[in-house]
């Protein structure tokens, strides 16, 4: 695969994930609302790394990460333009976690769970093609975590096979396995991986850990 990828939102998902793609030798721009933040990650990005506004970096991507908070999501996209998302594979990392605190360890979403996150963003965005990813393991594990021999499994959905069939071959490029969840409707499961992903972490100050599908 030889795509551009332009990544809008520069926290800690959208740098790693870039960090990534630059690491096997992708062309990636990264796109925020201010772009003298991302001077510094310039610097050590080399001349494959860019940043430019959402709209840009919309523009750059031949495959889109979407790394911003969820509930930033719908306005960055339209800030990235319709027009440059359409017919485009969109890897949504974004979680519908609200700005309550967690409960004993457990986050708070505003979603439900018979309307995922990325179902609305499919319905707002309807000529892109999203495929859930990267949303329930924490940005330090997302480029080749060292679990030993295990590759932990990363749960994808989205409505397009050809969308997911990309996401798929990044995953796994990543250090991952691939387990297609199928439509979109999987969300609905997929989302809440980050609030039980996420209980280890808050309660016993663990962070290295990840999920693995077991089947035969």
């Amino acid at each position: 695969m030889d795509k551009r990828i332009g990544i809008i939102g520069s926290g800690d998902v959208g740098q790693s994930l870039a960090s990534g793609f630059l690491k096997y030798g992708f062309e990636v721009m990264i796109g925020s609302r201010d772009v003298t933040k991302l001077e510094g990650w310039k610097l050590t990005a080399g001349e494959k790394g860019f940043a430019g506004t959402f709209e840009e970096t919309a523009k750059f991507g031949e495959i889109i990460v979407l790394a911003t908070k969820g509930k930033a999501s719908v306005e960055a996209l339209n800030l990235a333009g319709v027009a440059n998302l359409a017919s485009k594979t969109i890897i949504d990392t974004t979680n519908p976690i609200s700005d309550l605190p967690p409960q004993n360890g457990v986050l708070n979403f505003y979603s439900d769970l018979n309307d995922s996150q990325m179902e609305k963003l499919q319905r707002a965005f309807p000529e892109s093609n999203f495929v859930k990813a990267f949303n329930s393991i924490g940005s330090r594990l997302m480029i080749n975590p060292d679990f030993g021999n295990e590759k932990p499994s990363m749960f994808i959905c989205g409505n397009s096979d050809e969308a997911k069939a990309e996401v798929a071959v990044i995953t796994e490029l990543f250090g991952f396995i691939a387990e297609d969840m199928g439509s979109a409707e999987a969300a609905r499961a997929i989302e809440p991986l980050c609030m039980l992903w996420c209980i280890r972490g808050f309660r016993e100050n663990s962070w290295y850990h990840a999920f693995k599908l077991l089947k035969r």
